[in-house]
């Protein structure tokens, strides 16, 4: 994949500030150059904690370039909510993947391997891959 049409990442938190903290984490640890495009969907469109199937599915649309959209969540809810959207098949864009991996590293991972041009499966073993980082 080209960075023409990079994968695409949605970060699901219930907490909006803690999605956009992630993102522009991961913008920053992706290196100087161009990054592929990621969006946070956290919290309700109100400001409050939860999930919103209204702010994950503007995100998806947000960042969707054609190669695919790595949904990263952080837990319950989010995860319920992203398996129920990508079971009506008609709100996400085609080629949208919820993917098992950490939050913060796997987000990380992944915007790593879609801004060096990484398919939408090479994005996704990315972030899982991170479940094997060891911090002691």
């Amino acid at each position: 994949m080209s960075m023409e049409r990079p994968v695409g990442i949605v970060l699901v938190s219930h907490s909006g500030p803690v999605a956009r903290a992630v993102a522009e984490l991961a913008q920053g640890l992706a290196g100087g150059g161009v990054t592929a495009a990621v969006a946070a969907a956290g919290g309700t469109p109100d400001g409050g904690l939860g999930t919103s199937s209204e702010l994950i599915v503007a995100a998806a649309a947000q960042v969707d370039r054609g190669a695919g959209v790595a949904i990263l969540v952080d837990l319950g809810s989010a995860v319920l909510t992203v398996k129920a959207l990508l079971a009506e098949g008609d709100e996400l864009p085609d080629g949208a993947r919820l993917v098992d991996a950490p939050f913060v590293e796997g987000a990380v991972a992944a915007m790593v391997t879609a801004s060096a041009g990484g398919t939408l499966d090479a994005v996704e073993a990315a972030a899982a891959e991170a479940y094997q980082y060891r911090k002691a």
